[in-house]
């Protein structure tokens, strides 16, 4: 029925819903201040386009594989090449579950106290205590087929991104329409020109990881009508929402907050400091912060979820039996995969309470989390660029190249050429992000924090490498 089929808008609009957020802006302004302008020119243009564009053409080559991203591995690299991107699909979303509670108890703080001073005022240890148990609790409800807070959740996910778009439009015309004035005094060229040093770079895996996840609409190509030329119509389209709202967010980030000094808790408590002066520009108080503290709840609630099941059934779904252990594929009579659950509460609250023992304070633990993330879960794009260097590069793989479709490139060797410079882009922004920032160099917290940083991922990936001998035995 091609009337039900989704047209390259509505696909445009389910991967923008999926990839952007509010938060992207606060957290890369929060890193950068409105310098962060020329970056998003520049890896929007450079990276997240060319990304994009990528994932259009294998969309239009793969139309029939419904698995997404393993499913193009496994066609140009083979099973066990595809059980790896799998296994690292499911594996980044360790430190993102970690860090899910603590979103939680921030967002709730503001609904309840109206503001985040209170998160600080606890030990860290003991509140990393409170995250853990809210984690096991949200745990325990999925592994019992508790599905409805995902849908609620997903519906105040949508509120929170309408939200988002409006808080842009409102602060950009708050200075002629409220007569307010600009927190940042100076706007001239060299207000947005980084200064490319050491520092700057370590901040680029943020960028790298706000831009990336389009991947995640690849299973909706059959979904699409005349997918060989709507989906990679789709994802140019998605490429120029993304660049529209990230360089008016970072202006309107910019009138609300001096970019030449930035509150040092902006990635913890922007969204909600951002909606709280949005209410005092317009004059409604703290309604505004309420109802996007309330919709962020519910939203974070429904992600925790959503990311403890999803990403462990596609792994379990989609992967050769050949390497995964007939025990870790069990399910419970919920249809939750138990003793996946298992080692996810074991890899999780090892996440959430090791780093507690080490770094003292709140706000840097959260933002040491976040940072962590932004080294972690760009690791999953890596496969999509792996894929298409081999859809391009390697002659076995020239039979799979569909007849009239969608080509980035023509030119083969330009076109691999460029997969290559997104791979080592990426690698390269996860290998700087593992750098700490905003704490003293050298001291005992930074030390701590790099070597979580570095083992981290090392641990998490390697344990993809170990299950497959395990399987051997089991299987």
């Amino acid at each position: 029925m091609e009337s039900k089929k989704l047209n390259w808008r509505m696909l445009a609009m389910m991967g923008f819903t999926i990839v952007w957020g509010f938060g992207n802006v606060v957290n890369n302004y929060a890193n950068q201040g409105l310098t962060v302008v020329v970056s998003w020119v520049l890896i929007l243009s450079l990276y997240f386009l060319p990304y994009a564009l990528m994932v259009g053409e294998m969309g239009s080559v793969f139309e029939k594989k419904a698995g997404g991203v393993s499913g193009w591995v496994g066609s140009t690299h083979g099973p066990m090449i595809a059980y790896l991107a799998g296994w690292t699909y499911w594996v980044v979303h360790i430190p993102y579950l970690a860090q899910k509670p603590q979103s939680i108890l921030i967002a709730l703080s503001w609904v309840f106290f109206g503001s985040g001073n209170l998160i600080k005022t606890f030990n860290p240890l003991f509140l990393q205590s409170i995250v853990l148990v809210i984690f096991l609790l949200f745990l325990w409800l999925s592994s019992k087929g508790m599905n409805s807070l995902k849908k609620i959740g997903a519906l105040a996910g949508t509120s929170m991104f309408f939200m988002g778009i409006l808080y842009i439009l409102l602060t950009v015309a708050a200075p002629s329409l409220q007569n307010v004035e600009s927190a940042t005094k100076v706007w001239t060229l060299s207000t947005f020109l980084p200064k490319f040093d050491f520092t700057y770079f370590t901040t680029i895996s943020m960028l790298v990881f706000s831009v990336g996840g389009c991947e995640k609409i690849s299973p909706y190509v059959k979904d699409v009508a005349n997918p060989n030329k709507n989906f990679p119509k789709g994802m140019l389209a998605l490429a120029a929402m993304v660049g529209m709202s990230a360089l008016l967010g970072s202006f309107a980030m910019g009138i609300m907050f001096n970019s030449g000094n930035i509150p040092p808790d902006l990635k913890m408590n922007g969204q909600y400091y951002a909606f709280k002066l949005l209410g005092e520009y317009y004059g409604v108080g703290n309604a505004l912060m309420i109802l996007y503290a309330v919709a962020n709840t519910l939203s974070q609630i429904s992600a925790l979820m959503f990311s403890i099941d999803a990403p462990l059934k596609i792994l379990i779904g989609d992967g050769d039996r050949n390497f995964i252990p007939a025990p870790f594929t069990k399910l419970n009579k919920h249809g939750a995969p138990i003793n996946g659950y298992k080692l996810t509460a074991v890899l999780v609250g090892t996440l959430i309470i090791i780093p507690a023992l080490g770094i003292g304070d709140m706000n840097n633990l959260f933002n040491w989390l976040l940072d962590l993330n932004s080294i972690v879960m760009p690791l999953r794009y890596l496969w999509v660029f792996l894929a298409y260097i081999a859809l391009r590069g390697f002659t076995r793989n020239k039979n799979l190249s569909s007849e009239g479709g969608f080509k980035f490139i023509k030119n083969d060797k330009l076109a691999t050429l460029i997969g290559v410079w997104c791979f080592a882009f990426t690698s390269f922004a996860c290998l700087m992000g593992i750098f700490p920032k905003n704490i003293e160099t050298f001291s005992h917290e930074w030390f701590f924090q790099i070597t979580l940083n570095i083992l981290t991922p090392i641990i998490l990936v390697g344990l993809g490498l170990i299950f497959p001998r395990i399987a051997k035995k089991y299987n």
